[in-house]
């Protein structure tokens, strides 16, 4: 079943374009912060692979509070981590994880977005976005603290592109601190979710 799942993945991952994920109007577009080239990492990671996840509780664009230890003994967790909302690489990489919402639940994973935007920019930038399936979440205040605690806080106050894959136990089991220009890739993590036991 997870090697079927596995080519799936494949196969949608050589279809899957931001153009072809999105129908985005053109006024979407047009607001769309173009940040130019920017340094691939720059922060220091504070936490590795086979350490407890720090917990937190953030605020979600749904009103609802969400914390990381709600999902112990429950769910694996995923944390992507985004730069900024309204930026170009952002807004294509989480409309893409649409595609391949069964995956993570088969794997048994939720997913949890979270950026150093407020509320009220994260909301506007989603709905602008289209549905997505999983909660996003206000890492603004205090400014970038859960970023902080993991090491992806950027100087100029962004977050990094950063993947966590953490267990059922609250273990992180992969890390992924990206070059901040890119997305990170589909078919690894899907790799990656696909290694945790059952």
């Amino acid at each position: 079943m997870k090697k079927h799942l596995f080519s799936v993945v494949i196969l949608l991952m050589f279809s899957f374009s931001p153009a072809a994920a999105q129908t985005h109007s053109i006024a979407y577009k047009k607001n769309i912060y173009n940040t130019g080239i920017l340094k691939p990492v720059d922060s220091k990671l504070k936490v590795e692979v086979g350490q407890k996840a720090p917990d937190f509780t953030l605020s979600s664009i749904s009103g609802k509070k969400v914390s990381l230890h709600q999902f112990l003994g429950k769910k694996n967790v995923v944390l992507s981590f985004v730069p900024a909302a309204w930026t170009p690489v952002c807004s294509d990489q989480w409309p893409g994880y649409n595609i391949v919402k069964d995956i993570f639940e088969q794997n048994d994973t939720i997913l949890l977005g979270i950026t150093v935007d407020n509320l009220p920019t994260l909301f506007a930038w989603t709905n602008q976005m289209g549905t997505l399936w999983f909660p996003v979440l206000s890492d603004f205040w205090p400014h970038g603290k859960v970023a902080g605690e993991y090491g992806i806080l950027r100087t100029d106050g962004m977050a990094e592109r950063a993947l966590f894959l953490i267990d059922k136990k609250g273990i992180i089991r992969y890390i992924d601190v990206h070059d901040i220009n890119k997305r990170p890739s589909l078919e690894t993590l899907v790799r990656e979710l696909q290694q945790l036991p059952e």
